[in-house]
């Protein structure tokens, strides 16, 4: 067991390595020859796993679409328009509520030119695109390319075009640029001197995979179809031999038999679909609400009205091979007999894990979920097998198990509505706005809440004449959360419910203000504000098609101490990345020992982002005093209030302080 933790424990040590500056798609432009006179442009992305490159002419509103610019062409014609060669997922995406197409894995796109003169032949230009994985999407960016002579044209345009360089930031095309030159300096070596960590939250969502998994696996100890299966697994290893330490041994064995097949069971999973896969499978419209009926239907059946049991030839055969087998094999079967006898149980639980896990988009999510799942379910077995005398004192199956169920049924149908609600966004039915989810969710909880206080009873419970401590404080939180739901139909954010609900957008009525917004959009404006008044600047670099933005916005910036120090004690910039507004004339820079071109506003903030702090995922939040230096580390996305809090008061301190 403790070579398996270690090799886990290396397995997230390894993926939790993660650079500030991303890369996730690599072009190369190819130019083929198809015939004397016709010749072929071939742009092939390679997309790293997990991440995604949106398609071409997508609607207005949503994302950055791909698009091919030709800057001169001179000597040939274009012979109609880019194609791609590779087939894009359609999925509709709730943020933008419209259906978007992206490519995984690697995309190719042709274009077809006609020769007109072979002699003076030529073509520039760029590729421009944006990529995004289920967490963050990162700037537009542009990837230039050329073939054949350059034109004089374009060569005299970029003479004309400032030039500004990371390494020599006081340069005469910096002048022109900005009313500051230290504003553009770079403070990569400041911030890893004040050991900014600021990456992305793949982390942290690992973490709370494995904690959803490890309490889901709780959960299911508490169920009829896994309780009764503890005295009889462990009275199965005591029986076996006389010999305390081998018993103790084989029940070691029997818990590591589980985690080892729930960890397969998930490993293999990925390795069928694929993590992409498995991330566009999760945001499937109609997967969604196959999943919904699923739940629904399990819900149901908890309540009493049907039994959800396996085939009983398939249970009896696994416990046949368990007795009749010796050692390790034995072992094995009854661990495989536990995990199948469980499933009308742990099916619902596992499922809802595995659609959590598939979201992250990565490969080791859903082996992470079901590993938390089966150390949770495995680590009773083998400590009653240990102290063997704990079975004495365990509570008896009977109508408390009855009761454990109908309450996780009331927890899978309210969970059910999550999923209903993304197909119901994505068909645009409109039935389950924001105050419909809200409502059905307070009457279930209250309804939880009843039911627990035995106001009301299904056909498989036992009459209740007393209340027992435990479950009327479970009855108060329910009711209590009931409650807590109920301004939400105004508009109220709830920020507890902000995963599961749809967005704020879906209500009808909404009477809540309490946003924040920025007081300037340009960094030189901002920074020139906050030196004439002597405040601090806090830089929000953000995006339209930024999801992680939003959450922010809403899930923090909304709290009242946090509006209050944004406001009062920071001059807020925030600076769009994907912003497609024209610059009134285009800059040149050197970057990584390439020109590159700054044609739009929101190139020069993903510029100013990635020169400046080395990083360019957004949102990524940076407190600067007036001379442009950071006076506290970088943060990013992290929904925990109290820790933005403190991280706003500390860069006022220091500025205070210098």
């Amino acid at each position: 067991m403790k070579k398996t933790i270690a090799i886990l424990t290396f397995v997230f040590l390894a993926f939790m390595v993660n650079a500030q500056i991303l890369t996730p798609i690599q072009w190369t432009v190819d130019l083929n020859d198809v015939s004397p006179n016709q010749k072929e442009l071939v742009f092939t992305a390679s997309i790293d796993y997990g991440w995604h490159l949106y398609d071409q002419n997508l609607p207005e509103g949503g994302p950055i679409s791909t698009t091919f610019n030709l800057e001169t062409l001179v000597g040939a014609e274009l012979n109609g328009k880019p194609i791609a060669t590779t087939n894009p997922i359609v999925s509709h995406d709730d943020q933008f509520d419209m259906d978007l197409r992206w490519y995984t894995n690697k995309a190719v796109f042709k274009q077809k030119l006609t020769i007109t003169d072979p002699s003076t032949f030529s073509v520039t230009g760029e590729v421009e695109f944006m990529g995004c994985d289920d967490k963050q999407c990162l700037p537009p960016t542009r990837e230039s390319f050329s073939f054949g002579k350059t034109a004089a044209a374009d060569t005299k345009l970029e003479e004309k075009t400032p030039l500004i360089q990371p390494s020599n930031v006081a340069n005469e095309g910096l002048s022109q640029l900005t009313l500051h030159p230290n504003w553009w300096t770079p403070v990569i070596d400041q911030l890893k001197a004040m050991g900014d960590r600021t990456t992305t939250t793949t982390d942290s969502s690992w973490a709370f995979i494995f904690f959803a998994g490890f309490i889901g696996g709780l959960l299911a100890l508490l169920t009829p179809c896994v309780w009764p299966m503890i005295p009889m697994t462990v009275s199965f290893f005591l029986k076996r031999t006389k010999n305390r330490k081998k018993a103790i041994q084989d029940a070691l064995t029997y818990g590591l038999s589980i985690i080892v097949i729930y960890l397969v069971l998930g490993l293999l999973i990925t390795g069928v679909f694929g993590a992409s896969a498995l991330n566009s499978l999760a945001t499937n419209a109609i997967f969604n609400i196959l999943f919904f009926l699923l739940l629904v239907v399990f819900a149901i059946s908890f309540f009493g009205a049907f039994e959800i049991i396996l085939p009983s030839s398939w249970t009896n055969k696994l416990d046949s091979k368990a007795d009749s087998t010796t050692g390790l094999v034995s072992i094995f079967f009854m661990a495989f007999t536990l995990v199948l006898v469980s499933f009308s149980c742990t099916g619902p639980i596992i499922g809802t894990l595995l659609v959590q896990a598939a979201s992250m988009g990565n490969t080791v999510g859903p082996a992470i979920g079901m590993f938390g799942f089966a150390l949770a379910l495995s680590i009773p077995f083998s400590l009653f097998a240990i102290f063997p005398n704990w079975l004495q004192n365990i509570p008896k199956s009977g109508g408390w198990l009855n009761s454990v169920k109908v309450v996780l049924g009331f927890l899978e149908l309210a969970l059910s509505l999550k999923f209903l609600s993304v197909a119901d966004l994505a068909y645009g039915w409109g039935l389950l706005d924001r105050e419909t989810f809200v409502t059905l969710w307070i009457v279930i909880f209250a309804l939880l809440g009843f039911y627990l206080l035995g106001k009301i009873r299904f056909s498989h419970d036992n009459e209740t004449k007393t209340i027992s401590v435990p479950r009327f404080f479970m009855a108060i939180i329910s009711l209590s959360f009931a409650i807590y739901m109920v301004p939400g139909l105004w508009g109220a954010p709830l920020k507890a419910i902000s995963a599961f609900a749809p967005p704020l957008y879906t209500q009808d009525f909404n009477l809540y203000e309490n946003e924040t917004h920025a007081s300037f959009t340009d960094y030189e404006e901002g920074m020139a504000y906050a030196k004439k008044v002597n405040k601090p600047v806090l830089i929000d670099f953000s995006g339209f098609g930024c999801v992680n933005c939003r959450k922010m916005e809403a899930a923090v910036w909304t709290d009242p101490n946090v509006k209050s120090l944004l406001t009062n004690d920071y001059v807020l910039i925030t600076l769009l990345v994907d912003d497609k507004s024209k610059l009134t004339k285009p800059l040149l820079i050197k970057e990584n020992g390439k020109e590159r071109k700054l044609r739009t506003i929101g190139d020069k903030w993903s510029y100013l982002q990635r020169s400046k702090f080395g990083a360019n995922a957004q949102p990524f939040y940076i407190p600067l005093d007036n001379e442009g230096n950071p006076i506290a580390p970088s943060y990013a996305y992290n929904e925990d209030v109290k820790k933005y809090i403190d991280f706003l008061q500390v860069g006022i301190k220091n500025y205070k302080d210098k």
